[in-house]
């Protein structure tokens, strides 16, 4: 993403947090340069760094990915 990032509201990310914590696998939806992704996950850790916070996850296929925070759609527990 090329965009200055837009902080996400603070329930938000607290939510991402205990996701983090209890190891809730979650129903992510996100966008990235190709389109809109959904996918099941196991949220790893919540970071700030480079002025933006970021989410690391795990797929179910077992691929580790890395997306900032304001690209998140929507996350549900799975």
């Amino acid at each position: 993403m090329a965009e200055p990032y837009q902080p996400i509201p603070c329930a938000f990310h607290e939510s991402l947090e205990f996701a983090v914590l209890r190891r809730q696998r979650l129903r992510l939806r996100y966008r990235t340069e190709a389109g809109e992704v959904e996918a099941v996950v196991l949220p790893l850790d919540v970071a700030t760094r480079d002025g933006a916070e970021w989410l690391s996850f795990q797929a179910e296929a077992g691929a580790r990915q890395v997306i900032r925070l304001d690209a998140i759609v929507s996350a549900q527990p799975a």
